[in-house]
């Protein structure tokens, strides 16, 4: 007997499905589909070129109306399901026709993410996913001329180019600092940002969208940091949501989406969903190959195939801009146990990354040339062990032959002009030339003499074998980096060994850890000092003398012998009472200089060292603490007046900006850490080139981590938003301690982000709660011993020898 099968949808999925299932079970089932949409099926993936006018809809349509009358499918057109009785096993459209089941399937895709902003639902603000938007967009052409795109993710960047195309002057919004960030990794979103402002389309990242500007119909964008950009059309391309309404209104278990087990059995047995409605093994997914798969594994279960199962793969994600070639596969997180290899041409606007696990690809990227996108993709899903080529392997398919190459083969074939380096654009020829002219023997002396690999550090592995190429046997680029030259061990060996050992004083160490000297030198002791003062807060007692001449003074040495002193003021907030004690301080103890610094405090500048502890005791009556503007640690928390005072004060980051600096501060570090809070996207205390900043929006605080505006100029990365103060301070806190946990002393924050990977930083403190949980109450632990104010104890006689001017002796007294 024929069964009833119902789909809601008509998209490409349910089309692929039926097409499995007319083969496998082609007299079983009598089709009726409800489509929203009025019209037969299509591929909605080539939706670009129909809009850039590349193809016409004709072209793209999968399934004809000849195709549904062959196969016996009644196809509702423009009709809309709007309930599903389960008991009854009954469906309703919004044109009243109601239809029974023996079997149902939903089908029903996503619906675009709408920002709630003022003005989202003007004339003029359109959406990008179906044909009817398409249609809109090119009615829009005709008679706009300014466009803005919001959104720079893959379907954003294809509406941008199809309306550039349409002769529209357009401008790209995205909230992150890279275009498409959860398909390409920093480098190739540069490269692709090039390419897309090549094509006349203006590209704002770091675009926060407040609200869309008009009265009757769209007339422009306002952001969040208060520029206006002009537009007659905004098209949103911010993301879609599984579309599952209607089977959460039926009842039926819904989580992000629909949710399906892996033969695509929703929680009713009659009912199965799939495609990106669909939530299978909790994933949904928004690229075809994976919802082909869904049809598949459907197909079968409706056969009566009971081990017809969905099975995940990861697919590449490929842009349909004419002109511009990018392929993207798999994981691109950083992390200790995985290894990346890179090849940078900028000439001819090449770009491959490969990232790798026990030898095998786990991720690609390739930017400019895809033609071996298939062969990595290849490997990749055989589980290919690439030892034996992998000195070839970014190269390509074409660089391997048929066996092995000689490695250093591809490298050395390389011209002279070939960029290695391109955050430093340092070209192969500087390279070679000065190792043979500089002598040059390690990676480090690479990086001192010419700069390369000495930014991202994403051409180590190119730099790596110019050295082989060079050296020889004589290069060994697995030997770990001493220390020092008392030990052959690394920084994180003797990390590990002091935890795994329970080493707690210096002496125990360098026994236990065999040091070629019998105290330690100036590179180690400050290093070996910091380590066991974070990893037994309570045991270990601090060494001063292994601490740099500033922190053993706690106060900043002057070029002249003199010292500067720097009171904390909490969150750069001061009163009259505090000026009047600095004023005092400074007229009684002659103090030549008084400089406020760009971290919102006041520096006294030419206290003699025999002053110190006066100066200190005079400041403590008046409430002061050390700003430890001389430590590795917890420098200043710079605010902005935030809410209180500030109309475009978003939340009030004067007080958290005291509140985190109050909890904080005296913690020590491996290098120093400023942190800033801003009330608002204007960024008034410059909290986006911190080691850690706050900015603080309408929803909420956003945490910014991993800048630098020193010697190295670097913006922050986003770790996340969260929406209280209380949750802010915890994960700020659990980010220090997991920093001071793992870095290498004298290792900035940035520069450990870079090592250990933003993404497992991020897992770590932000998306792991107990791990966050974790490292906070560590940092609270180790806090009992550190807030101790270093002044105050100065004053009261510690280390009073330190502070006593060296007598002068005679030649007779001498002589005596």
């Amino acid at each position: 007997m024929t069964e009833k099968l119902v789909i809601i949808g008509n998209g490409m999925a349910p089309g692929r499905m039926l097409e499995h299932l007319f083969q496998e079970a082609p007299r079983r089932y009598q089709v009726t589909i409800f489509n929203a949409e009025p019209r037969v099926n299509y591929d909605r993936i080539m939706l670009s070129p129909v809009l850039s006018g590349e193809k016409d809809y004709e072209e793209i349509i999968i399934h004809g109306d000849g195709w549904y009358i062959k196969n016996g499918i009644i196809l509702y057109k423009g009709h809309k399901v709007v309930g599903i009785d389960r008991v009854a096993k009954t469906l309703k459209s919004n044109h009243g026709v109601v239809t029974s089941y023996d079997k149902l399937v939903i089908a029903t895709g996503s619906v675009p993410f709408i920002l709630p902003v003022p003005g989202h639902d003007l004339p003029g603000v359109l959406s990008y996913r179906d044909l009817d938007d398409v249609k809109a967009m090119l009615l829009a052409a005709q008679s706009t001329a300014t466009a803005v795109v919001i959104g720079g993710g893959l379907l954003g960047l294809e509406a941008a180019a199809g309306l550039a195309a349409r002769g529209m002057e357009v401008t790209v919004l995205h909230l992150m600092p890279t275009l498409m960030e959860r398909q390409l990794d920093p480098a190739a979103g540069y490269l692709l940002q090039k390419a897309v402002e090549e094509r006349g389309i203006k590209v704002i990242t770091n675009a926060n969208t407040k609200a869309i500007l008009g009265d009757r119909r769209v007339t422009g964008v306002e952001l969040a940091d208060g520029r206006i950009i002009k537009a007659t059309l905004v098209v949103m391309a911010a993301g879609i949501r599984p579309n599952a309404w209607l089977a959460k209104d039926a009842g039926l278990e819904v989580n992000r989406g629909i949710l399906v087990d892996a033969g695509m059995t929703t929680s009713d047995p009659d009912i199965l969903a799939i495609g990106e409605c669909a939530e299978v093994g909790g994933h949904t997914y928004g690229l075809v190959a994976p919802l082909y798969e869904m049809a598949r594994a459907a197909a079968g279960r409706l056969a009566g195939v009971e081990n017809a199962i969905f099975v995940h793969s990861d697919t590449p994600t490929k842009l349909k801009v004419t002109g511009i070639d990018l392929f993207s596969l798999g994981d691109f997180a950083d992390g200790e146990d995985r290894e990346e290899i890179v090849l940078r041409d900028a000439s001819s606007g090449i770009y491959r990354r490969l990232v790798l696990k026990d030898n095998r690809i786990i991720g690609t990227v390739l930017f400019g040339d895809t033609l071996d996108g298939a062969w990595f993709t290849d490997l990749k899903k055989r589980e290919v062990d690439i030892s034996e080529m992998r000195d070839t392997l970014i190269f390509g398919q074409a660089y391997q032959g048929g066996a092995p190459l000689d490695p250093m083969v591809a490298v050395a074939a390389l011209p002279d002009e070939a960029e290695i380096c391109g955050c430093n654009g340092v070209r192969k020829g500087k390279i070679t030339g000065a190792i043979d002219s500089k002598g040059l023997k390690s990676l480090d002396d690479i990086r001192a003499h010419t700069k390369a690999s000495a930014s991202c550090g994403s051409c180590t592995g190119l730099v790596e074998q110019l050295l082989k190429l060079a050296l020889g046997d004589a290069y060994n680029p697995a030997a770990v980096q001493p220390m020092c030259a008392c030990t052959p061990l690394g920084h994180d060996d003797v990390r590990r060994l002091i935890k795994a050992k329970r080493l707690k004083t210096i002496p125990s160490v360098m026994q236990e850890l065999e040091w070629t000297s019998s105290c330690g030198c100036a590179k180690c002791r400050p290093a070996l000092n910091y380590y066991l003062v974070c990893e037994w807060p309570g045991d270990y007692a601090d060494d001063y003398q292994s601490r740099f001449v500033n922190e053993r003074v706690h106060a900043n040495i002057q070029k002249d012998g003199t010292y500067s002193v720097v009171p904390r003021m909490w969150g750069g907030v001061t009163s009259a009472a505090e000026l009047r004690a600095i004023a005092d301080v400074v007229d009684k103890f002659s103090i030549p200089t008084v400089k406020v610094t760009g971290g919102q405090r006041i520096d006294m500048l030419g206290v003699k060292k025999e002053d110190l502890p006066s100066v200190w005791g005079d400041l403590g009556k008046a409430g002061f603490v050390s700003g430890h503007a001389y430590a590795k640690g917890i420098r200043t928390v710079k605010t902005c007046v935030g809410s209180d005072w500030c109309r475009f004060g978003t939340q009030d980051s004067t007080r958290l900006g005291i509140r985190i600096e109050r909890f904080m501060w005296g913690s020590w570090t491996p290098a120093k850490v400023k942190m800033a809070v801003s009330g608002c996207p204007r960024n008034c205390a410059e909290a986006t080139c911190k080691d850690v900043g706050v900015i603080c929006v309408e929803s909420g605080f956003e945490i910014h981590f991993a800048g630098a505006a020193g010697l190295d100029i670097k913006g922050t990365e986003v770790l996340g938003l969260v929406k209280t103060e209380d949750e802010a301070l915890e994960v700020i806190v659990a980010l220090v301690q997991m920093y001071r946990e793992q870095a290498r002393y004298l290792e900035r924050i940035y520069k450990w982000a870079k090592r250990v990977g933003i993404d497992e930083i991020r897992r770590q403190v932000f998306d792991d709660l107990d791990k966050r949980t974790a490292y906070y109450t560590r940092f609270i632990f180790s806090q009992q011993f550190a807030q101790v104010d270093p002044w105050s104890e100065r004053v009261s006689g510690k280390d009073k020898h330190e502070f006593k001017p060296m007598a002068a002796v005679s030649l007779v007294q001498a002589a005596e």
